[in-house]
């Protein structure tokens, strides 16, 4: 990759500079020193983790990657304050296979936790599909070695498996003591809102079954008509008719009831084990979720503890509270990012507050790049990728799979380093484990790579040679990295444009050598960009080849044998896993105070 003369390359910020006159200069350089030092002490063992990861948040819509009119200021200092990733990669472009890949520190095909028919993401509270029991999260390691950990906000990997009691997916049976949350996460479909992820589908497929029905049952009738003149012997007509006449009556009216239905069975809390708000109160929701993480934060300042805040924001329907709302340039969707900020900034303050900032590895990012096509009545509901190509779900283009990330931990992680390597939501698992105390599983592959030697200087290249970008089971493209001279190659096997072969850049204004439209296309993955570097494109494309089937070949006896646990009948609403409150299919309760602040 082209060296740039930026902060992006440095490894530490500048000390501030200080003349040193002759007699004085031992002691000035051992000031500076010392003060080089003291950035990069020993991290101490067995740190707090606060681990905050947004929904469909776009690395173009943060103040710390370059966003000028959406106000982010706790997390841009947060970002001032720690390390900075630009070439940050969550293992799939949708929610449910990047969270478990977050989780496990294995790419999503490992463990199942993928299709390849099109379901991408898990999509009842009430199917068998999720996180298998045998896998291993960073959660359930620290549990071990003596951390309380907690879980607050977005589940979306399963709950039950035979029966909704047996809870074989639940954050309690992968690694959480406490847990409130949703077990599928926030939805259109909760507000009864467009973009619709479900509720729209189903009522058009209900309207669709019924009047075809209603169709037969006329020809039937007119059979039956026709019987009656003397014209077709049918004397089970009639009551056939009425039959599909009924059958097409309930259909209809259930594309009525439909959308209540998906936001009462799958729009709710949970708290342990309970279900204890069904329907979701989406207006207070956030404060909820928020005055929830603060207290876990204040009952277990004491002891080491993990906490993945797991923020609702920015997923459609944009729920945002009164006070946020219409103070942002961009819409619903800029207030929505706004209030999201203001909650990061909420929990640093305790952290301060209780003593805690200095012992907490703190890491903001989020699960996929946002969601290009989330519209509704010509209004812009999703967010923006910058200059990168492509989205949430799509594939292996940037702005699907590129996301934010920033780690701060102060006095042992540098401040203000900005990092260009590329790097994987994946990661977090095994840097997590270490930094622990555990030791990582030895009877299963790991993918991810401990960030902590890059994140504080001491190698200056990402230890992955080779990343796998898929798009359900299907290999879409891959990123390889040229040792000898930091070259990062990405290869795109399927998609539009596909194949092609191009170097990544990173996301800095300028690249020396290269004209700004030069510049756009390597941002953008523009595949006529190739032709200018062929004789390298092609010994690249060589190599790359190579390692990927080496990759691939490693890769594929540990996948080839596991369940789909979204292309299947596992994900599919099965009603005696239907969580409820109550009595099914009433199904409603509020044990949390709904209207409390």
């Amino acid at each position: 990759m082209p060296v740039l003369p930026t902060a992006g390359n440095q490894c530490i910020m500048a000390p501030p500079h200080r003349t040193c006159s002759s007699p004085a200069t031992l002691l000035c350089i051992v000031l500076l020193g010392l003060q080089y030092v003291d950035a990069l002490r020993s991290p101490p063992p067995r740190p707090n983790f606060l681990i905050i990861m947004a929904d469909d948040l776009g690395i173009g819509d943060l103040g710390c990657y370059g966003n000028t009119s959406i106000r982010t200021p706790n997390i841009d200092r947060l970002a001032e304050d720690g390390v900075r990733l630009t070439q940050y990669l969550a293992a799939e472009s949708v929610c449910t296979p990047s969270r478990a890949a977050f989780l496990t520190g294995r790419y999503p095909i490992r463990s199942g936790m993928t299709s390849g028919n099109g379901h991408r993401v898990l999509q009842w509270a009430a199917g068998a599909g999720g996180l298998p029991p045998k896998e291993i999260t960073f959660a359930r390691i620290l549990q071990g070695q003596g951390y309380v950990t907690g879980l607050v906000g977005k589940w979306h990997l399963g709950l039950s498996c035979r029966t909704v009691s047996d809870l074989c997916h639940h954050p309690l049976n992968h690694g959480f003591h406490h847990f409130l949350g949703l077990p599928l996460g926030m939805m259109g479909d909760c507000a009864g809102a467009e973009p619709s992820e479900k509720r729209a589908g189903l009522e058009r497929r209900l309207r669709g079954a019924g009047r075809a029905l209603a169709a037969v049952a006329i020809a039937i009738t007119a059979l039956a008509w026709g019987r009656g003149r003397g014209l077709a012997p049918a004397c089970w007509a009639p009551w056939a008719a009425i039959a599909l006449g009924a059958v097409a009556a309930i259909f209809e009216a259930g594309s009525y009831v439909v959308g209540g239905a998906v936001a009462r069975y799958d729009c709710f809390l949970m708290r342990n084990a309970t279900v204890t708000q069904q329907p979701l109160q989406l207006d207070h929701v956030t404060p909820l979720l928020l005055r929830e993480a603060k207290d876990f934060l204040r009952r277990h300042r004491h002891a080491p503890f993990l906490l993945f805040l797991s923020l609702l924001h920015t997923h459609t329907p944009l729920v945002t509270s009164p006070e946020f709302r219409g103070r942002s340039a961009h819409g619903r969707y800029g207030d929505n990012v706004e209030e999201m900020d203001w909650v990061v900034g909420q929990i640093l303050e305790v952290l301060e507050r209780e003593g805690l900032t200095d012992s907490t590895l703190v890491h903001f990012t989020s699960d996929n790049g946002a969601w290009l096509e989330a519209q509704a009545g010509g209004e812009q509901l999703g967010g923006s990728n910058g200059v990168f190509r492509g989205g949430k779900g799509m594939g292996g283009w940037e702005g699907g799979i590129r996301v934010p990330g920033v780690f701060r931990w102060p006095g042992v992680l540098p401040r203000g380093r900005v990092l260009d390597q590329p790097v994987s939501l994946m990661d977090v698992f095994p840097t997590v484990v270490r930094l622990g105390g555990g030791v990582l599983p030895s009877d299963r592959e790991i993918d991810g790579r401990d960030l902590l030697p890059l994140l504080r200087g001491e190698t200056q290249h990402s230890a992955h040679e080779v990343l796998l970008h898929y798009c359900e089971v299907f290999l879409h493209a891959v990123r390889w990295v040229q040792r000898d001279s930091g070259q990062v190659w990405k290869a795109h096997l399927l998609g539009a444009g596909a194949p092609s072969l191009q170097p990544v850049p990173i996301a800095e204004p300028e690249i020396p050598g290269l004209g700004p439209s030069a510049h756009s296309a390597m941002m953008s993955e523009a595949p006529n960009l190739t032709a200018a570097i062929t004789s390298e494109a092609v010994t690249a494309a060589l190599v790359t080849a190579a390692r990927v089937r080496q990759e691939y070949d490693v890769l594929r006896p540990t996948a080839g044998h596991v369940p789909q646990q979204m292309g299947s009948l596992y994900n599919l609403w099965l009603p005696w896993l239907q969580p409820c409150c109550g009595h099914f299919p009433a199904c409603a309760c509020d044990l949390e105070g709904g209207s409390r602040k």
